[in-house]
């Protein structure tokens, strides 16, 4: 992946690891549109950033994908890189029967969305140069988080999915997977103040480090996440569980 001169599409731009990240490329020369629900978290996400744009998107509409698909085409016709970040995460207690509206939710978003504006966009970006396809999953999807199955799940799938789309995108569109461990943002209340989470920026960081590797690591993996990408190989998930089941 080139580290200057794309177009780059981040959903979930608004705020936490998305918004950091697109703001990153920005300054290292790429032109960056944001997507998301709050039009007021957009605006602040751009201003200033002559090469940030933002459009609004509901990545769990099917419909408003479509549609937004073709406008940001049109609009941006050198669009080369999609970056898959938008995401929700809550606690679920899954030991009796309970309203399933989160964790359905959460399937839809997280697993559907990205899958859906893959497949609207995927025609487009196998036709441009140097394209790249970034699936934003999570070190839960190694190893899960006892109190958020769903979200969990989802992460998993979408590694999955990651996988078999690098294969089938072989010489046409790079797959690039990344997987963040816990950063310090807003995705669940409180997250951002937690002592031992990783700073979002110090996170930042090391990502933008990774991508500027040569070739583009399949995988973009900071230390921090490594003991849960590792766990199954290195036979420490259990104790991984038990770690995570104790937070």
């Amino acid at each position: 992946m080139k580290t200057s001169g794309n177009t780059i599409l981040v959903t979930g731009g608004g705020s936490g690891i998305g918004l950091t990240l697109a703001q990153r490329w920005q300054d290292a020369g790429n032109k960056v549109i944001v997507t998301g629900r709050n039009a007021v978290k957009l605006d602040a996400a751009i201003a200033g950033r002559p090469n940030m744009s933002a459009m609004s998107l509901d990545v769990t509409d099917a419909d408003a994908i479509a549609a937004f698909a073709k406008e940001i085409v049109a609009k941006h016709p050198d669009l080369n890189i999609l970056v898959n970040n938008a995401g929700i995460m809550s606690a679920e207690d899954a030991s009796a029967k309970r309203d399933l509206a989160s964790a359905e939710a959460t399937v839809i978003t997280n697993i559907l969305g990205p899958i859906r504006l893959i497949d609207a966009l995927v025609d487009h970006l196998a036709a441009q140069a140097d394209s790249a396809i970034i699936n934003v999953t999570s070190g839960l999807a190694f190893v899960p988080f006892p109190k958020a199955p769903t979200y969990s799940a989802t992460k998993a799938a979408m590694h999955s999915y990651s996988v078999a789309l690098r294969i089938q995108l072989e010489g046409q569109v790079e797959v690039i997977e990344l997987a963040p461990p816990a950063v310090r943002t807003e995705l669940t209340p409180g997250q951002s103040t937690r002592e031992h989470y990783m700073p979002l920026g110090d996170f930042a960081d090391e990502v933008m480090a990774l991508f500027a590797k040569t070739p583009t690591p399949e995988e973009i993996l900071v230390q921090n996440v490594l003991p849960l990408r590792t766990a199954e190989a290195s036979g420490t998930v259990p104790q991984m569980l038990a770690m995570l089941k104790s937070l």
